[in-house]
């Protein structure tokens, strides 16, 4: 198969998304297809281009076999609600310029993963203009979630958002969804079920692994060697209320075995370190984001996982992408994910699960751990073969091939 494939976000950003986009052609690529990914100058989520990407309009390279075409956004690091749209909007009129100029080989398959949704505008334009069949990924349902989050309040860019989102579910093919609560929703909103398929997250499980050398050697280097840590890594967000984990080295501040560690960067990183210099709180580090592939390294240096998501009723239906990471690197978790993430986690036995913004609760399961190493192990254990049996990313790239491959066969049957 040719699959032009369209994500705003790709490495060398860090991030779910990136490493999904990132995992799924690198693995298409590795199952003999051709991949070309259109996507943005990298900025996500400091929003300042690296300074040899500036004065350009566009880039074509090659990364492990993907041809990558990256183009121009309105990037700023001023994250308020007009310099979003700014920056949605320009990705999607230069990756539809470069889908049509640019990128100009015949495809079987345009793949756009959403969100951010306007990659569906693009996607929408190159698919109608080129006659190319469009298959939707929906990671997260927006929208819907950005209103049940505060993020967006205007009945106006509410009402052309979900019209956009729904022509997107008209026009695909198939819609690919990750969390078996997206596509429980969308069942319910009347999508046909013959029309999606399941496809969740998952780990590298290669890349991703307990590594006793490189934890030792990330305890000494930052002095961790005598601590208990507990870290949380990933985007600092307003949907992951990581305040929660604030509240709860303040409740242990006297304690001086735990050190809650973030790594990462996000919007809301400057409130968190604006709330633990206010709490006073000596037992938390901030990192700055780390390279990919220096990841299993950090989680190897952690004792305990935290995965928080605040308490909404949509997030029911996440199952976040570093649960798998962690699990990949035999660490166990505490996550605040309601619904299908904390039946993955009790089905895994690879975590415990606390009530979302629960800061107490938190502490009352760090503290079962620390008091427990036996069963920290066998829960990091579990998750790393729960991991490799059932949400490896090779394995999930196999599937994907094989839903693209079907749909095509019964089209050109259809049209004969």
């Amino acid at each position: 198969m040719r699959i032009l494939y369209l994500s705003q976000y790709f490495p060398p950003e860090a991030g779910a998304t990136q490493t999904r986009a990132y995992e799924m052609a690198r693995n298409l690529v590795r199952l003999g297809h051709q991949v070309t990914v259109l996507t943005e100058f990298p900025n996500h989520p400091s929003g300042i281009i690296p300074t040899q990407y500036r004065r350009r309009l566009y880039e074509i390279a090659d990364l492990e076999g993907i041809q990558v075409i990256r183009v121009w956004v309105k990037a700023s690091p001023h994250k308020n609600f007009s310099n979003r749209m700014l920056f949605y909007l320009s990705y999607m009129l230069s990756a539809f310029l470069a889908g049509m100029l640019l990128a100009r080989s015949h495809y079987d398959v345009l793949y756009a993963t959403s969100p951010p949704l306007f990659v569906g505008g693009a996607a929408l334009g190159i698919s109608f203009l080129r006659r190319i069949p469009l298959y939707f990924e929906v990671r997260d349902l927006w929208p819907e979630s950005a209103v049940a989050l505060g993020e967006l309040t205007n009945q106006r860019a509410i009402s052309l958002a979900t019209w956009l989102e729904e022509t997107c579910y008209r026009r695909a093919r198939k819609i690919i969804v990750v969390t078996q609560g997206i596509l429980s929703r969308l069942k319910d909103r009347g999508i046909p079920s013959n029309k999606l398929e399941l496809i969740p997250n998952g780990a590298n499980t290669t890349l991703f692994q307990f590594l006793p050398k490189s934890r030792q050697e990330i305890r000494e280097q930052h002095g961790w060697q005598d601590r208990f840590v507990l870290m949380y890594a990933g985007i600092h967000g307003i949907a992951q209320g990581l305040d929660v984990i604030l509240r709860a080295a303040q409740l242990v501040r006297e304690d001086q075995r735990f050190l809650f560690v973030f790594i990462g960067d996000g919007p809301e990183k400057g409130s968190l370190l604006a709330l633990a210099e206010t709490l006073g709180l000596p037992n938390v580090v901030f990192l700055g984001e780390q390279p990919r592939e220096r990841m299993p390294a950090y989680l190897s240096a952690a004792d305990v996982a935290l995965i928080p998501l605040r308490n909404i009723e949509l997030f029911k239906g996440a199952l976040p992408s570093k649960l798998f990471d962690a699990w990949a690197c035999e660490r166990p978790v505490i996550t605040s994910v309601d619904g299908e993430a904390r039946s993955v986690v009790e089905q895994a036995q690879g975590g415990i699960f606390v009530p979302p913004e629960n800061p107490q609760a938190l502490v009352a399961a760090v503290l079962e751990f620390v008091e427990n190493m036996h069963l920290r192990q066998e829960m990091g254990r579990s998750g790393r073969e729960f991991t490799m049996q059932n949400y490896s990313r090779q394995a999930l790239a196999e599937s994907l091939a094989r839903v693209l491959e079907k749909q095509i066969q019964i089209d050109q049957t259809s049209k004969r």
